[in-house]
């Protein structure tokens, strides 16, 4: 370790920073699988855990943990003024779900892939694309498929609306979550495998094509975002 990271280490203080860079947080210390993204401007609890090569973190906005290399250290700002979430009524909400849908349907149209714990452009996962999507209005929600089932209104399939939450998985959990565009299509970030390694548009539907048919065997049902997250530690 260097003498350079050894001081920034000794002089880092436990509390609120926010992000000069785009920058990955993984999901433990050895740094080597992404967990999710905190964009430039984004706030971070820091704690005073270190372990190997990284210091515990949690995202202000969504309360979500995580693990910073200690090499990003450098790319902390202490915060002068601390996160403070937004609040929004239902229909403030309904008003902003055209530039939801518009956020997806452009970052469609550049080149992407899919990435496991994106959430900054051009590649994204599921749940990352859903949370972008929805921050680019303001509007917060939690980080993965299960936990935005979770906190949105639960509605039927034959409720849905432009702008609701559509979620695929198992019994047990929800794995995957795309964004309702109205007449049976909705758009999401699929991976490799029985997806389109990136961002894409099916449709509810058996008789889709393969992609389409495989998520619809995986419905589990829809979420409506009737609120912003308000979080628990910042």
């Amino acid at each position: 370790m260097s003498s350079n990271l050894e001081f920034k280490i000794q002089n880092l203080k436990s509390g609120e920073y926010q992000c000069l860079a785009d920058l990955n947080i993984y999901d433990s210390p050895s740094c080597d699988r992404l967990a999710t993204q905190a964009a430039t401007r984004r706030y971070l609890w820091v704690t005073s855990n270190y372990q190997d090569w990284a210091v515990e973190v949690y995202l202000c906005e969504d309360d979500y943990p995580g693990w910073l290399s200690l090499s990003d250290l450098g790319l902390l700002q202490p915060c002068t003024v601390p996160y403070k979430a937004k609040t929004f009524s239902e229909s403030e909400i309904k008003k902003r779900l055209p530039e939801v849908i518009g956020f997806t349907q452009k970052a469609m149209q550049q080149p992407n892939d899919y990435l496991w714990g994106g959430t900054i452009g051009p590649n994204y996962d599921c749940s990352g694309l859903m949370q972008a999507a929805f921050a680019s209005v303001g509007i917060r929600i939690p980080r993965d498929a299960y936990q935005q089932e979770a906190f949105t209104q639960p509605i039927s399939i034959a409720e849905l609306q432009p702008g609701d939450l559509v979620f695929f998985g198992t019994s047990q959990k929800a794995t995957h979550v795309g964004l309702y565009l109205g007449d049976g299509c909705y758009i999401h970030s699929s991976g490799k495998e029985i997806g389109r390694n990136g961002i894409g548009i099916d449709r509810l539907s058996e008789q889709g094509d393969k992609v389409s048919q495989s998520y619809y065997q995986q419905l589990r049902g829809a979420g409506r975002v009737v609120s912003s997250y308000k979080p628990q530690r910042c």
